[in-house]
């Protein structure tokens, strides 16, 4: 036995927009904020991060989750794309915590560098670790994808200069459609291109995904 407690702590995106818009709920339906306390604790000695987990959400799904938790009696509100006053203003930027953006970077800070340190780095270089003996009874199989994946269309390009791009989806047929017409790129931004979307640069065009 380890003897290791394991305490849950719920970051999913329900559980951070519950705990954004305490003042919606009822009082059994509120949940700690869970992002803030781990925030905390990774900047301290004692933590020891192994594996962080995935906790971006785009908009899609931050409208489908409050559609979800609205449906199930949690009164939290809709999320203003686009807002018309100051109280819709402070909503949208209430929300903007939620988004993985902006939730990512808390789980990185102090000892959570996903760089390994330099006596580390060097240590493996110098003893690098050696394979066993790989046994042919072994039934280990790794599968991966022939074609049509990211690692077979990816490509990646430094924007040297501060730029607008445009991304653009574009059908088999030629049929173009806009899907934002406006992206700020400042200088030395990584540009990740891969199929099949279209991004459309002053005066250049390529096959992209702007990340």
């Amino acid at each position: 036995m380890a003897d290791v407690d394991v305490v849950p702590c719920d970051i999913s995106v329900a559980g951070r927009v519950l705990a954004t818009f305490p003042e919606k709920l009822k009082p059994e339906q509120r949940v700690p904020d869970n992002l803030a306390y781990l925030g905390e604790l990774c900047k301290t000695p004692d933590a020891v991060i192994v594996k962080l987990p995935n906790v971006s959400a785009s908009i899609p799904q931050l409208n489908a989750c409050i559609a979800e938790l609205r449906g199930k009696g949690f009164d939290v509100p809709l999320y203003p794309a686009e807002p018309k006053d100051e109280e819709e203003k402070e909503i949208q930027d209430r929300y903007a915590t939620v988004l993985g953006s902006a939730v990512n970077p808390v789980l990185r800070e102090g000892n959570s560098d996903r760089r390994v340190a330099a006596p580390v780095k060097a240590y493996a270089q110098k003893n690098p670790h050696k394979m066993g003996n790989w046994s042919k009874g072994s039934r280990t199989h790794v599968a991966h994808m022939d074609k049509g994946d990211f690692y077979g269309s990816e490509q990646s390009t430094t924007v040297k200069d501060a730029t607008d791009v445009i991304i653009q989806h574009v059908a088999p047929d030629g049929t173009v459609t806009v899907l934002k017409e406006s992206t700020k790129v400042c200088y030395f931004s990584l540009v990740i291109i891969s199929k099949p979307l279209f991004i459309s640069m002053i005066h250049h065009f390529c096959c992209a995904l702007l990340l």
